[in-house]
């Protein structure tokens, strides 16, 4: 994939997400670390979910989740003889979404789960294809956010190691 493909993927999930409606918009600015194996690198990503929807008549709401990331390149000898390195850092544009279970104030409803499937810029050893999903289990307070990550491409090309990540997030709403 191209950065020019990527861009293309980047706007069209920011054009998306500005066609939602802005009121109740959470943004969240996340960090932390990312291993691919054993292998640690640094990891950043800039979420917007917006105002939860009814998931017909069950207590499950479900909010649309859009994402770009960055995960940092690590140098590891090892693998960097093959066809897939591990020395470029990689770009992702996502875009999913975030579900809750129970009403407001219930003690588990700040738990929620994330899928998204997301696009990303260069190929790695964890990140085969250009094309991912985005696993997301996390715990979010009114103005912070604590999840544990995993972006793979779900067995559909070799290899498929994935990034595993713990990520920590500060929140404001718009």
């Amino acid at each position: 994939m191209s950065f020019r493909s990527f861009s293309r993927s980047a706007i069209v999930l920011t054009l998306m997400a500005a066609s939602l409606p802005a009121a109740a918009a959470r943004f969240e600015v996340q960090a932390g670390r990312s291993y691919m194996d054993s292998h640690g690198a640094n990891a950043a990503f800039v979420e917007a979910v917006f105002a939860p929807r009814q998931l017909g008549h069950t207590r499950f709401t479900w909010s649309p989740d859009v994402s770009l990331g960055w995960i940092d390149g690590r140098h590891r000898a090892g693998y960097d003889d093959g066809r897939y390195g591990v020395r470029h850092a990689v770009a992702l544009a996502a875009g999913g979404v975030r579900l809750h279970l129970g009403e407001p104030g219930a003690w588990y409803q700040p738990l929620y789960f994330s899928e998204q499937v997301a696009a990303i810029d260069h190929t790695t050893h964890a990140l085969s294809s250009h094309y991912q999903f985005v696993s997301t289990l996390g715990w979010q307070a009114k103005h912070f956010s604590v999840a544990i990550r995993h972006i793979s491409n779900g067995g559909l090309h070799r290899p498929n190691t994935g990034e595993t990540m713990a990520l920590v997030g500060f929140a404001f709403e718009i």
